[in-house]
Formats: C-alpha cells, sequence, structure tokens
C-alpha cells in the first residue's frame, strides 16, 4: 500500500498530441508523439503502443493523460519523456487514457 503522499509525488498532467510519427526501431508496434501540455510543461515526447486502436491521423488533436515527472527514458533510439497511459482491452491492446471533455492543457489529475 501507498500513502496519499506517494500518489501525490506521481505528476499526472493532461496534454494534446500535436505530432505523430511511426516508431519501427521499436520491438512492439508503436508511435512517437509530441505532446503539448501547456506553458509550465513545455512539448514531450513519448512513445506509445497504440497502433492497434489509433491511426495517425486520428490521434492529432486528442488530448491523453501522461505522467510527466519520470526521467528520460531511453527506446531504442528515442527518448521518451512522458508516460502516455492507457488500459489494455481483451486482447491486451492499448486503449488511451482520455478526459471526456476538453480541458486546459497541462491540468493536473488530483
Amino acid at each position: 500500500m501507498i500513502n496519499y503522499f506517494d500518489f501525490e509525488k506521481v505528476d499526472i498532467r493532461v496534454g494534446t498530441i500535436i505530432e505523430v510519427q511511426d516508431f519501427p526501431a521499436a520491438r512492439k508496434p508503436a508511435y512517437k508523439l509530441l505532446i503539448d501540455f501547456g506553458p509550465e510543461i513545455g512539448i514531450k515526447k513519448s512513445s506509445a503502443q497504440i497502433t492497434q486502436h489509433y491511426s495517425k491521423e486520428d490521434l492529432v488533436g486528442k488530448q491523453v493523460l501522461a505522467v510527466v515527472n519520470f526521467p528520460e527514458k531511453q527506446i531504442g533510439p528515442f527518448f521518451s519523456q512522458a508516460l502516455t497511459l492507457g488500459l489494455p482491452d481483451g486482447n491486451e491492446h492499448v486503449v488511451l487514457v482520455q478526459p471526456t471533455l476538453k480541458v486546459p492543457n497541462g491540468g493536473k489529475l488530483f
């Protein structure tokens, strides 16, 4: 079990996907994302294994939730700066966690 102070350490923010690229060097099918988290956080890169449910065109403009205070993680030649959050469907493919209404970029989950 964790306590509330542990939870407060995880900085989960909302951002808008502004660019999507294929990521052929990834071991599992994935996209490279550029996500705008607003003026306080800025734009961060993320790798996401979401190719089963989302096309590149469908992703641009979508808001997503991501952890923004992990250290960079190298994934092949790519450095991911945010962990885009998702849930597995019945076939273990990732479904993005998204707000149901548009909210300002950079909003913190609490």
